[in-house]
Parts: C-alpha cells; structure tokens; sequence
C-alpha cells in the first residue's frame, strides 16, 4: 500500500479525512492549533497544515474509492502519475508535528533556490529548497513531497 495524495474542497479537509474514515481507508490529515485573535475574544482553532490536502494509504487498485466522500476533487499529480509520498515522510510530519522544537535550526543568508540539508533534530539528513526567508518564518521546498512548507523559526532574533 501507498500513500497518495488527495485534493479537497477548500476548507474541507477535516470532514473529507473524516468521511474518508468512515469508508474504511486510513487518513492522515496533519493540523496544528493556534489562537486566534477576534475583537471581543480569544479561540483556539484547529486547521490542516496543508491547505486543501490530505493523505490516504491504500493499495493502487482501490484508489477510486476516495470519490465516495462528498469533498474528495482529485489525487495530486506529480509527472503526470499520483503522487506517492513515503512512510518516512509522513512520520516526519508527524513527528513535527508532535515534538520537533525549531530551536535548533538558524536562519543564515539563505536565498532563494539554495539547497539545504537539515543536519539536527527528526528532520535530520533531509534536504529542502529555500523558497522564500522572512524574520520569522522559512519557507521550504520538500522535493519528495512536491509542496513548500512553512515554518515559524519563534525563538530566533
């Protein structure tokens, strides 16, 4: 089995993992929890780390069974055939996820196109593509995965 790649509708990507569920196929939707400021209160929200994906494990054969759950638009090409991500990835954006601290990685004159390997923490030994820099965020190309990831460097100057 293999994990594809599966495009939702924009803002669906929770219920659609959940549908998904439902129909027997295993799901995995990375979200992170955030605060979020209105003008008369505070609220933690819940929201998918990629907007308008999740991940779903299934064997080649059985691949449009995802079409039964009202949401599912398509699987995520990449040169011309679906997108397969492996198991390591998807366990380094669990562990992320759940306890990577960013402390250890430094922001250092990287311009965009650099190649970069991350060398510490559960990331380590993987190389990414500089997209963009920012005082506080990093934007990475993961070449296996084909997205740009956005990280948020807190604890930095």
């Amino acid at each position: 089995m293999h994990w594809y790649v599966v495009r939702t509708k924009p803002q669906h990507e929770i219920k659609t993992a959940a549908l998904l569920e439902g129909l027997g196929v295993e799901v995995y939707c990375p979200v992170y929890t955030e605060i979020r400021q209105w003008s008369d209160r505070k609220r933690k929200v819940t929201s998918p780390l990629f907007k308008s994906y999740v991940f779903v494990k299934l064997e080649e054969k059985n691949r449009n069974q995802v079409f039964q759950a009202p949401g599912v638009l398509s699987y995520l090409h990449w040169l011309k055939k679906p997108a397969v991500v492996k198991p390591e990835e998807i366990e380094v954006i669990k562990s992320w996820l759940n306890n990577d601290s960013l402390e250890d990685f430094k922001v250092r004159d990287f311009k965009p196109g650099d190649e970069v390997e991350i060398k510490n923490g559960k990331l380590a030994n993987n190389k990414a593509i500089v997209k963009e820099t920012g005082n506080k965020t990093l934007k990475l190309l993961l070449p296996g995965l084909g997205w740009t990831l956005t990280a948020s460097l807190k604890d930095l100057i």
